[in-house]
């Protein structure tokens, strides 16, 4: 009997139809939570402490797709996790005079990992507001602050002046009077991708259909995912059911489009988040879905 997989993944709302693959469809996978993101997965993947990772689009492609990475690649892309894009909340303190986006060029900007989708979303911010002189010339000083509560402890005591988090995971602190948001915005591709140390692995096929089983399970029970995002996961209950109406799952996990890896790494590129013309989708995609 084959051992189970290592599957990564970040302990969100967006995990809940990960969690009833698990737990009512047999997915034989260890879980292992990285509440710090897509960027300590690469790391972890190209260490063989995981086998599979579920995170952010754009983390996993300029991992891929950053010729100045020494570690290389270390994933393929093999599976597309939810089609709908990713709400970027911008925050700062609580007691900050920032007031909004206009005020944080040359700042001092809060990321969980360089590389990871907090930092990444960064250039892309900066690149929409024409902040980028020439690419990959930061607009910003960036502070490296590996959790998501100790990005919101730097914006307070002033280590960093803003960082970029999921909207609704957010939304409590907002609530809570603990930081303060200045805007958002959202990603120009589908958010979330499943990456494979090796796109051959043979346990692969059981992993998707069990992750496609737990996801019609989420979208067939809503109140039971609200319950269970709200007592299990840092969410509030009307939060919660406010997210439900965001966010759409694939019916079937299995492959990614040529197509969103593509202008992704067009984007990317443009931001200066991936430097050269090497990146090709083709290189980064391990299963395609036409």
């Amino acid at each position: 009997m084959s051992k189970p997989l290592r599957i990564g993944f970040v302990p969100e709302h967006f995990s809940t139809p990960l969690h009833y693959a698990s737990t009512r469809f047999a997915l034989t996978a260890t879980l292992v939570p990285f509440p710090s993101g897509t960027g300590h997965m690469i790391t972890s993947l190209r260490a063989d402490e995981i086998d599979v990772g579920i995170g952010l689009t754009e983390g996993w492609v300029a991992g891929l797709g950053n010729t100045s990475s020494e570690a290389g690649g270390g994933y393929k892309i093999v599976g597309t996790y939810v089609d709908t894009p990713l709400c970027w909340a911008i925050s700062t303190g609580r007691d900050r005079d920032l007031e909004n986006v206009d005020a944080l060029k040359g700042g001092k900007m809060g990321v969980s990992r360089i590389g990871s989708g907090s930092y990444v979303m960064g250039f892309v911010l900066a690149d929409y507001k024409g902040w980028l002189k020439t690419p990959g010339d930061p607009p910003f000083e960036v502070v490296p602050l590996q959790t998501f509560a100790k990005l919101r402890e730097g914006v307070n005591d002033k280590t960093a002046d803003f960082f970029m988090w999921e909207h609704f995971t957010s939304k409590k602190y907002y609530d809570n009077g603990e930081i303060k948001r200045i805007g958002e915005i959202y990603t120009p591709w589908s958010s979330w991708k499943i990456v494979a140390q090796d796109e051959g692995d043979e346990r692969l096929p059981a992993m998707f259909e069990s992750i496609n089983k737990g996801i019609k399970y989420f979208e067939e029970h809503p109140e039971e995912s609200i319950r269970y995002i709200s007592t299990h996961l840092d969410y509030s209950e009307a939060d919660a059911r406010e997210w439900l109406k965001t966010v759409g799952f694939p019916d079937d996990v299995r492959g990614v489009s040529h197509d969103t890896i593509g202008r992704t790494i067009e984007t990317l590129r443009k931001a200066g988040v991936i430097e050269g013309n090497q990146a090709k989708a083709g290189n980064m995609i391990g299963i395609s879905k036409h």
